[in-house]
């Protein structure tokens, strides 16, 4: 009982510092556009490389999802650039996976189960996070979800106002606008972690876990258990992350990760549904509408339609890299690469 009352206060206090955050980085992201200019970031490939790198760099996607839409709402970035840096971030979240994979293999875990789970959630991701990306500019651009907008109730967004306003002057009239605004990318990483205190244990311990192999076969099942997983841990890199030792252990096979996979990436977005609520911005909230529906859409195309054809891609690409020492490198040297090179050209 004192357990579960601990972690309702957790939840709340989490909210709490949450929505601080979000509001020293709308403030503090004013302040950013010089920078803004001396990098040259105006366009879609610019910002998909800087959530990407920006994932790399704080080790989990959800917080520069939520620093995307607060740069939106500053006007520091369009409605597509923000869409682009939603994406990157997702990209970016998947490599925590094959981090987690690799210290795995250095604690004596098979090297093959360990890390071929990391490069395996990033394969999927990258498959249908970039076509989804396509389709997502293509409905934000003719305005084909303009109607799907929704911002804060307006007592809630009052009573906001009332309780961070004050708080906000403060910080301002003490920090500089530029390290406000890191200041609160430190407290949306704090209230992250309150976040994952506060939720539900689930250890791939478990015998319930264990007996996933023996349970579920076919690829709709997991793929709705990467749903629940991940609207329940609210971040795909803690319902992946699960998969490493239930992998290694043999627990779950190969051939059922990849949709367990493609239903988390779809649920990952609750937060940041939720951050474009409570910045009461009713155009990121269609954003991140749009996000999700087209990531879902592709997936579930993916699943129903020639899933065993995309299965089979994808595991010729896993097994290919996975092959020898030198093809794992270069794969490892273009995901660090890449985005670099999105965000500088």
């Amino acid at each position: 009982m004192l357990n579960r009352i601990k972690k309702v206060l957790l939840a709340v206090a989490g909210v709490a510092v949450f929505i601080l955050a979000l509001e020293l980085l709308k403030t503090g992201a004013r302040e950013l556009q010089p920078l803004f200019k001396t990098l040259s970031v105006d366009s879609m490939t610019n910002t998909l490389g800087m959530g990407w790198l920006m994932a790399y760099m704080v080790l989990s996607g959800s917080p520069v999802a939520a620093v995307s839409l607060t740069l939106f709402s500053s006007n520091l970035i369009s409605d597509v650039q923000a869409f682009a840096m939603i994406t990157g971030s997702r990209l970016g979240a998947s490599f925590i996976v094959l981090l987690v994979g690799f210290v795995s293999y250095l604690r004596g875990r098979q090297r093959v189960a360990s890390i071929s789970i990391g490069v395996l959630a990033l394969l999927t991701t990258a498959t249908i996070y970039l076509p989804a990306m396509a389709l997502g500019y293509l409905i934000l651009v003719n305005g084909w979800f303009d109607d799907v907008r929704f911002g804060a109730p307006t007592a809630l967004a009052s009573a906001i106002d009332v309780v961070y306003d004050p708080i906000v002057h403060l910080l301002v009239s003490l920090l500089p606008g530029w390290l406000l605004f890191f200041a609160g990318l430190g407290i949306l990483l704090l209230a992250f972690n309150i976040f994952d205190r506060a939720l539900p244990e689930i250890s791939p311990e478990s015998s319930g876990f264990q007996r996933v192999s023996d349970l579920v076969y076919r690829p709709w099942v997991m793929f709705i258990i990467g749903m629940a997983v991940t609207a329940v841990t609210l971040s795909v890199s803690v319902s992946l992350t699960i998969l490493v030792p239930l992998s290694a252990r043999g627990y779950v096979r190969r051939e059922n990760l990849i949709p367990y996979m493609m239903g988390a990436n779809i649920t990952t977005f609750i937060d940041t549904l939720l951050a474009a609520l409570l910045l009461n911005t009713p155009r990121a909230f269609t954003i991140v509408f749009t996000e999700m529906t087209s990531v879902a859409l592709l997936s579930l195309l993916a699943l129903f339609i020639n899933y065993n054809g995309y299965r089979r891609s994808i595991e010729w690409c896993l097994e290919w890299i996975m092959r020898d020492n030198r093809r794992l490198m270069v794969f490892l040297a273009i995901i660090f690469i890449v985005p670099v090179f999105l965000l500088l050209i």
